[in-house]
């Protein structure tokens, strides 16, 4: 098969999850507002298998309260405390480490409870299938938590889609928008960066990955911010435009 966009030779096709593989209102109406409901009690019910996350969250308020952020103060960890600075860093979208990793734990319980289903656009099934067929690498790099990615393909409601999925990089590898992490992926994958697509709806992360050496998409998905320097991109509404 022919490739329409990006270079035939592409090993890997690296994507992100809001506005790439999933609508943007389901991580902000579905996602965000039920770890945000469930926190107080998650936390209540599962302290001590979360104290590395309080642990790291303290550390980060800290940090925060240095910085004159005005937190609210985590000083003796009480459930009350870390909820209000979870809110905190919710409300603000902070891609912190120990947050993720919290609401990946929630988004857990949630999806056991059967009370939480992930979307995907249409054409996802399709294309994972397609290009594993062709013999591409699919891995997801996301700011939310490893944990968090494969529950949310595992429980899409075209089905169980990790079998199609080879890897997962969150926040642990750097931050989305810093070029090193991009750097870092194409070593743990054992690729060149030139080997690697990266799509994304965020055309800072593009910038990054293209810096590194990674080919790069913007997706365009209904309900997606515009993005500045969007022209500078080749652009694509649906993954069935990345192979013809």
């Amino acid at each position: 098969m022919t490739a329409s966009l990006i270079n035939p030779t592409i090993k890997v096709l690296l994507l992100d999850i809001e506005g790439t593989t999933t609508p943007i209102d389901f991580v902000y109406k579905v996602l965000f507002p039920y770890a945000r409901a469930h926190a107080a009690g998650f936390l209540a019910l599962h302290r001590t298998e979360v104290a590395e996350d309080i642990t790291a969250l303290s550390h980060a308020n800290a940090q925060d309260r240095a910085e004159g952020l005005n937190p609210p103060p985590i000083l003796g960890c009480s459930i009350d405390e870390i909820t209000a600075y979870l809110h905190w860093l919710m409300d603000l979208d902070r891609k912190t480490t120990p947050l993720k990793s919290l609401q990946g734990k929630i988004w857990q319980a949630g999806y056991r409870a059967g009370e939480l289903h992930s979307q995907v656009f249409d054409d996802v099934p399709r294309a994972f299938k397609s290009w594993c067929e062709q013999g591409k690498q699919i891995c997801i790099y996301s700011s939310g938590s490893v944990l968090a990615q494969k529950l949310l393909f595992a429980n899409t409601e075209a089905g169980d889609l990790t079998g199609f999925i080879g890897g997962y990089f969150d926040t642990n590898i750097g931050a989305k928008g810093e070029t090193e992490s991009y750097r870092r992926i194409a070593e743990q994958l054992n690729v060149p960066p030139s080997a690697i697509v990266f799509v994304s709806d965020v055309t800072a992360e593009l910038e990054a990955a293209a810096s590194a050496g990674l080919e790069t998409l913007l997706c365009l998905r209904p309900g997606n911010h515009p993005q500045p320097r969007a022209s500078e991109f080749k652009e694509i509404h649906s993954f069935d435009e990345v192979f013809k």
